[in-house]
């Protein structure tokens, strides 16, 4: 997937325009094209025994991206026993749909009897699936016992982490196990997001160490969070390289125990995160006088894209001018519509209590604003509603070109739908 510059526009300013015209701001954009590119690097992973890519539905659930990328092979992998049910809604098979959810669903009866998988993520879960389904096969999460992420809110493995069930507990396991009659076939490790291939290579080897200890493990996933680049200095997960490796480690476990497993990614921001961006509209332009700070007031922020509040992540922001004439640059922030200090677009990267002016065009009421890299754990992330501002709209680019409303701008009486008035 192509890295954008500083001189590659998010998306054409005369697009950005239209769209900022015919459907109103905050909007959600998605490319269908970048959708398709991210879908066949994601199934092009090395690999020795076969692959299984499942999509990691949280990135951004809505019903067109998970066609779309189900539609290019893809399988589903949901956090969630809701997020099970939302990808059968959008017609996904439940036998292509995995569940590992740090909740386990009150429904997971239901969902199996409908022929959704099962990753047991902890003991508990292991025995409330076994008193559902003795005598069966069953996945489980193991925590190897690493951890790798841009921050300590991405690290979903290591000894500071509650996902999955921690390595030295493996005879729990197999006790577990053997006590309602479950044969695990599958094993399951994530470690968080990173881009290292030594660092997959070497969560990879602990994998496979882990799985050389249950003898009827078939299928090995590795996760997802690999990487995304959404800034121009950032480095994505380079899935060719870390998949050589990977790929070679499966290799000589199979020399050694005459085992093949199967390999499965459950890729994420990978696939979603620079396909989509968000266009908003400057309302408003103030500054702190000549000594202080310019801010730059949007129709969008936290609303729509909690990441650089929740850990200082960064995006990229592009300011388009009304008339379409060129400006010149100023230092300025980026933020958000709602009443909170925090709502900041372009906080300190990596803290979400400082703040990372920008240069960018003087900016004017009306102008457009496009954040990109809004793919993932934007939509799917945000603090909805919020000052009651409603759920913003979201349309698809087809790769013929047309744009197509998936999801329709939130009304009051929707956000208020629930409400018992005494």
């Amino acid at each position: 997937m192509p890295e954008h510059t500083a001189s590659t526009p998010l998306l054409p300013p005369e697009l950005a325009r239209r769209l900022q015209r015919d459907f109103g701001t905050p909007l959600f954009v998605y490319l269908e094209e970048r959708l398709h590119q991210a879908a066949a690097d994601a199934l092009a992973f090395p690999n020795a025994f076969g692959l299984t890519v499942r999509y990691a539905m949280k990135a951004c659930p809505t019903a067109a991206i998970i066609q779309t990328l189900s539609g290019q092979g893809l399988h589903i992998d949901a956090s969630s026993g809701y997020e099970a049910a939302r990808a059968m809604r959008a017609g996904v098979s439940p036998e292509r749909i995995q569940i590992t959810a740090q909740e386990l669903p009150r429904n997971l009866d239901e969902l199996l009897d409908r022929g959704c998988l099962f990753n047991a993520c902890s003991l508990a879960q292991l025995r409330a699936y076994g008193a559902l389904r003795p005598n069966s096969d069953v996945c489980v999460r193991m925590n190897p016992g690493l951890g790798s992420g841009h921050s300590n809110r991405t690290n979903v493995g290591g000894p500071s982490s509650s996902f999955g069930i921690w390595h030295e507990r493996l005879e729990e396991v197999k006790r577990v196990a053997a006590e309602y009659g479950l044969r695990i076939s599958g094993m399951h490790t994530h470690i968080g997001s990173g881009a290292d291939p030594a660092v997959w290579n070497r969560c990879a080897r602990m994998t496979l160490a882990l799985a050389e200890r249950l003898p009827d493990v078939r299928t090995l996933s590795l996760g997802g969070g690999f990487r995304v680049a959404r800034m121009p200095d950032e480095t994505s997960a380079d899935l060719q390289a870390i998949g050589a490796l990977v790929r070679a480690d499966f290799e000589e476990f199979a020399e050694r125990t005459g085992r093949r497993p199967h390999l499965e990614i459950e890729p994420g921001a990978y696939l979603v995160a620079r396909a989509g961006c968000i266009v908003a509209t400057v309302t408003d332009v103030v500054d702190t006088g000549a000594k202080g700070r310019t801010f730059i007031k949007t129709d969008t922020g936290m609303t729509e894209v909690t990441r650089p509040s929740l850990y200082g992540a960064q995006h990229p922001i592009e300011i388009i001018p009304a008339d379409g004439e060129p400006r010149p640059t100023q230092s300025c922030l980026v933020v958000g519509h709602c009443c909170e200090s925090g709502d900041i677009l372009t906080p300190e990267p990596g803290n979400p209590e400082g703040l990372g002016p920008r240069m960018l065009p003087k900016a004017a009421i009306g102008d457009a604003v496009v954040v990109g890299g809004a793919g993932a754990y934007c939509s799917a992330m945000s603090t909805k509603n919020y000052n009651t501002f409603p759920e913003a709209a979201e349309v698809l680019i087809r790769c013929s070109g047309e744009v197509a409303l998936i999801r329709a701008r939130q009304t009051l009486d929707q956000i208020v739908q629930n409400e018992v008035l005494l």
